[in-house]
C-alpha cells in the first residue's frame, strides 16, 4: 500500500460555523493517544464549547469506505488490520464488509500470493501428486485455476499486475 493510513477528524461546531478546523490522526496509534488528539483539537476550537467531531477524510484504507460517524475504536481496529495485512487487508475488508470475517479469512484460509491462478493450480496439483512425464503437457492449469474460482472453491484479490492473493472460502 502506498498511502499512509490516516483519518481527518473535524470539529463539527467549527464546520457548522463555516470554519475548517480539525486534525489528521494515525488511527493505528494507541487509542488513548487518539482520544487525546481529538480532545485537544476540540479544546483549541475557534468555536466555544466544541464537543462533537466527525471523520471527514481518510487515506490508506484502500477499497474500504470509512463512515463519517464510524466509531473511533472501530476505525482503530480496521486500520490495525490493514496495517497487519498491507498487501490485501483493505480489499479483504471491502469484500467481506466486516472485520471478524475478514480476519478469519486472512488467518485461516489464505493460501498465498501467486503470479496467476494457474500458478496456484499448478503448485497445488504438483504438491499433491506426482505427474507422469508423458501427461505434463496435457494439463491445463489455467483452466483448472479458473474452474476453482468459478466453482467458489477459492476467491482472489489481485493487488498488482502478476500479484494474485488466493483465499479459500469458508
Amino acid at each position: 500500500m502506498s498511502e499512509e493510513i490516516q483519518i481527518y477528524v473535524a470539529d463539527l461546531a467549527a464546520y457548522n460555523s463555516g470554519i475548517l478546523h480539525g486534525v489528521f490522526i494515525d488511527p493505528t496509534d494507541d487509542l488513548d493517544r487518539i482520544w487525546e488528539q481529538i480532545k485537544e483539537m476540540l479544546r483549541i476550537s475557534p468555536v466555544e464549547d466544541a464537543e462533537e467531531y466527525a471523520i471527514h477524510d481518510y487515506e490508506g484504507f484502500g477499497g474500504y469506505k470509512v463512515s463519517e460517524y464510524e466509531g473511533i475504536e472501530q476505525v482503530h481496529e480496521i486500520a490495525c488490520f490493514i496495517q497487519e495485512y498491507p498487501d490485501f487487508g483493505a480489499e479483504l475488508l471491502s469484500y467481506y464488509s466486516d472485520l471478524e470475517s475478514a480476519r478469519k479469512v486472512a488467518e485461516e484460509t489464505y493460501y498465498g500470493c501467486f503470479e496467476s491462478i494457474s500458478d496456484y493450480a499448478q503448485e497445488l496439483t504438483e504438491s499433491c501428486q506426482d505427474i507422469p512425464e508423458n501427461l505434463i503437457f496435457y494439463i491445463d492449469y489455467e483452466r483448472m485455476g479458473r474452474d476453482m474460482e468459478l466453482s467458489g472453491d477459492i476467491f482472489t484479490i489481485e493487488t498488482k499486475h502478476d500479484e494474485v492473493h488466493i483465499f479459500g472460502n469458508y
